[in-house]
């Protein structure tokens, strides 16, 4: 019997809402349906219709105002789509009701992120490791982000309290740093059996690996991030010019 792996619910949502956009059923300046509101027409929780709206903002399609709610942008321009990489919640979420912060310590940085940070291997670093679960769909993300000691003093990395302003947000708003650019390289692999147990997959369920440079505006980098996703709860896609 053939398996079927139905399409992840926020998926559903990004692509019905950009249809509508596209159509001209939401117009450029109107505003979106409310959370809850999507809520009772998707059928779906809370936090699923949230990374699917933070989707659709991070790729241009509607923004955001304070106090307001969201507002139809219109399909993302060549001029001025905002450039970006893929959405990964260790990098623009919260780490609220989503997701669990598994520990936060120093350590030795391993090859792999000594690589993506350009220092030695074995350099201590914290490393804080995380995991992202989404209703209806289940884990979907393991991270760990690794940061140079110097950048992780006086910022609040190294508990394992949730950070309510996001990774991003919070170091640049502690140490005044401006990123710029992310580096991202993916591969693929099998899971250890400590990351099939807390992903809740098989040990032969193929897993997308991440790693992530994390850049200032010399090109420096600042942080890594390594994530593991699993291949069927995730779809990867991007949309870019031919010319």
């Amino acid at each position: 019997m053939p398996i079927e792996v139905a399409t992840p619910k926020y998926v559903v949502i990004v692509n019905a809402l950009q249809e509508r956009i596209e159509s001209g059923a939401y117009a450029l300046g109107s505003t979106l349906p409310s959370e809850t509101e999507l809520i009772r027409e998707f059928k779906a929780s809370r936090p699923v219709v949230v990374r699917a709206l933070d989707l659709l903002r991070q790729d241009g399609w509607i923004e955001s105002r304070q106090g307001k709610g969201r507002f139809v942008l219109g399909r993302p321009g060549r001029a001025g789509q905002r450039s970006r990489e893929r959405a990964y919640a260790a990098l623009d979420s919260a780490e609220e009701t989503d997701s669990t912060v598994l520990g936060a310590e120093v350590l030795p940085a391993p090859p792999r992120a000594a690589s993506a940070l350009n220092i030695e291997p074995g350099t201590p670093v914290l490393a804080r490791r995380r995991l992202v679960v989404v209703d209806e769909l289940g884990p979907v993300e393991l991270g760990t982000v690794f940061v140079p000691i110097d950048l992780a003093d006086g910022t609040d990395l190294g508990k394992t309290d949730p950070l309510s302003d996001g990774l991003l947000r919070h170091i640049a708003a502690r140490k005044a740093v401006r990123f710029d650019h992310v580096t991202e390289r993916i591969s693929a692999r099998l899971p250890s059996e400590d990351e099939a147990s807390l992903l809740g997959v098989d040990r032969f369920d193929p897993m997308l690996t991440v790693l992530l440079s994390i850049c200032d505006r010399t090109g420096a980098p600042q942080l890594a991030v390594d994530l593991l996703l699993p291949a069927s709860r995730h779809d990867l896609e991007d949309v870019y010019p031919l010319d």
